[in-house]
């Protein structure tokens, strides 16, 4: 999975959740495998800086099995602490003599022993190198601390990478169009989930096994989704009856919560430019019992020269860099790159411009991505707007909350949001809600 992870072939989560269910491991051990899956992922560059006095070359010219054999045990030593130092030298020797030759076994032999021996080196001065420091301690992309150090100072950027690397609280969407939230949690509660009522009025928290609440998911009695998502649904308000538009569908999570929004009444065209992922938000919807639903294999920046002035809401959540669900997935930190932004941000201005098209006088259009990044964010809304002066910045609806446990998530302008991670204990979310006139 790590090594998957590294090659940027797909993403930990789904790794662990597909990996796990088909292995025949003891609960406990799939506890301990994810918890080193994990432990490699958050805190990278704090193992790599630990392991990185004790080699002769650098770790990045290592071939990429004993790397990551190398942070396995790093990570068992420095952020686990509860395995025994010998034990997890062992383990990892055994799996570098069965994925390399008897000279890597001694390498990884010599390096965790005197890691476990000596202790990790320290950080950079906080001092004389803030950002050195948070990079190694909290284990981000320098880059990215730069960013947002530079946006809200060190101490609100350190309160968000700490966050980063706690892992995000579990909730399910309830789907309304099949039980109430009661009825869901009664049901978790029957097969000994811990489950309290959420923040929002669809949303509940679950802990513990992933296994006795997949019942409740499979029976369409809920969906896996954070409170930033269902904000997004619920941003757009879509009217039941009404024709909406969810431009960029794929995997449905918050179409499927439109149409609850909506009591299933009314016409829902969902929008992917990739057949197989719309054919199984298809198959996702119609186990959901969701009725209204139509998909379209259709580029969302077509989407006003196929349905013009069509759509009372249209949602536009728009393919990103995703950084602001590393929190979910730690490894998004390890593959963006700063000139990605600009790339991402071309897109997304296409894609909104092409979308808006299909809204209709007096329509309403959502703009969302799962990113902190002005690029991504307010630069390409503002754009927007200078281009197409016909919209105008709308307020949040009243089914939108301006704030979450008491920390606002409402901008600087009218109907735009922000949602944190260490403010919000949500994936972040920039949204901006806007009116045709």
């Amino acid at each position: 999975m790590l090594a998957r992870a590294e090659a940027a072939d797909a993403f930990v989560s789904v790794l662990l959740f597909h990996t796990l269910e088909r292995s025949r491991l003891a609960s406990a051990d799939r506890a301990l495998a994810t918890a080193i899956v994990f432990g490699v992922l958050r805190h990278r560059a704090r193992l790599d800086h630990a392991l990185a006095p004790l080699l002769a070359r650098p770790l990045g010219d290592l071939p990429a099995a004993i790397r990551t054999i190398l942070r396995m045990g790093a990570a068992q030593l420095l952020v686990l602490e509860r395995i025994p130092a010998a034990v997890a030298v062992s383990a990892s020797v055994e799996l570098a003599r069965r994925h390399g030759h008897a000279g890597t076994a001694r390498l990884v032999n010599a390096v965790l022993r005197r890691l476990a021996a000596e202790g990790p080196p320290a950080p950079p001065d906080r001092a004389t190198d803030p950002l050195g420091f948070l990079a190694v301690q909290h284990s981000h992309p320098r880059w990215l601390l730069a960013r947002w150090a530079a946006r809200w100072g060190a101490g609100e950027a350190e309160a968000l990478v700490a966050a980063n690397n706690r892992p995000a609280p579990s909730t399910l969407r309830v789907n309304t169009l099949r039980a109430s939230r009661d009825e869901v949690l009664a049901a978790l509660r029957a097969r000994g989930v811990e489950a309290c009522a959420g923040r929002l009025p669809e949303s509940v928290r679950v802990t513990g096994s992933l296994t006795d609440r997949l019942p409740v998911i499979d029976d369409g009695l809920a969906v896996v989704q954070d409170e930033a998502a269902m904000l997004v649904a619920r941003a757009v308000a879509p009217p039941p009856g009404g024709v909406v538009i969810d431009a960029c569908a794929a995997p449905g999570g918050k179409a499927t919560h439109l149409a609850a929004l909506m009591d299933d009444r009314g016409r829902l065209f969902v929008c992917d430019a990739h057949p197989r992922k719309l054919q199984a938000l298809a198959h996702r919807a119609a186990a959901l019992g969701v009725s209204c639903l139509e998909a379209h294999h259709l580029d969302a920046r077509e989407l006003g020269a196929r349905w013009p002035d069509a759509a009372d809401a249209v949602l536009v959540d728009a393919p990103c860099s995703g950084l602001g669900t590393v929190r979910r997935r730690p490894e998004i930190r390890w593959r963006a790159e700063e000139a990605d932004l600009a790339r991402h941000a071309a897109g997304q201005a296409a894609i909104l411009a092409g979308a808006a098209g299909a809204v209709r006088p007096g329509g309403v259009l959502v703009y969302s991505v799962c990113s902190l990044e002005p690029e991504e964010g307010p630069e390409v809304v503002d754009a927007f707007l200078a281009a197409h002066p016909a919209f105008t910045r709308d307020p949040l609806p009243q089914g939108c909350p301006r704030d979450l446990d008491g920390s606002s998530i409402t901008g600087d302008r009218p109907g735009e949001a922000w949602l944190l991670p260490h403010r919000h204990d949500t994936d972040g979310f920039y949204l901006a809600r806007l009116r045709r006139g």
